[in-house]
């Protein structure tokens, strides 16, 4: 029996419009949304297995990509937003009514990922987004309560959808920290 991964993935991946420009994330309140304006399309989407992130009810992995931080803005009842956990690397904005994390943006300008803003986009209406390409900290489902002896399973399951699992996030992005590491080090060597 497949697991259930992300109702995004359980029902098929779906492959971005080519001309997509972006949509409207909206948080799960029935009056006075916060609404979030997206003018591109997102990058690296991908299924994660943290804790960190948002996923809805009964889903083993969120469904996360990144934005480039001039692409975002708040539209609507943006006086309803919360940071979750101001120590945390990634500054994830949620309603303080509904608890949907709305976007996640990193203020660290020395982090590799700094101007880049984490959005979940299941939650536009609006049709043409990337699907996930990879499933990352696919280990920290278990953190969340998922028996070990399920991973082979989930992995397959991951597998099977087209997602290759790993335990960390794909290998472009481990690339995109090493380099921006070896850089502050003083390191880096062009090939």
């Amino acid at each position: 029996m497949a697991s259930a991964i992300h109702p995004t993935v359980d029902r098929d991946i779906q492959e971005g419009a080519e001309d997509f420009a972006g949509g409207t994330l909206r948080c799960q309140c029935a009056r006075d949304a916060v609404e979030v304006r997206i003018d591109s399309q997102v990058a690296f989407n991908h299924a994660c297995g943290c804790t960190k992130c948002w996923k809805p009810a009964g889903a083993l992995f969120s469904v996360v990509g990144v934005v480039s931080r001039d692409k975002l803005t708040v539209t609507a009842n943006a006086a309803k937003l919360k940071v979750v956990d101001d120590k945390a690397a990634i500054q994830r904005h949620a309603c303080a009514a509904c608890g949907t994390h709305l976007y996640g943006r990193i203020e660290n300008k020395d982090h590799a990922f700094y101007g880049l803003d984490f959005i979940h986009t299941e939650l536009s209406n609006d049709t043409g987004w990337d699907g996930p390409g990879f499933a990352a900290f696919v280990s920290s489902i278990i953190e969340s309560g998922t028996p070990p002896s399920t991973l082979p399973e989930v992995r397959q399951t991951l597998r099977d959808k087209g997602l290759e699992p790993y335990d960390c996030l794909s290998p472009t992005l481990m690339d995109v920290l090493a380099t921006h590491a070896a850089k502050a080090k003083g390191v880096y060597r062009e090939a």
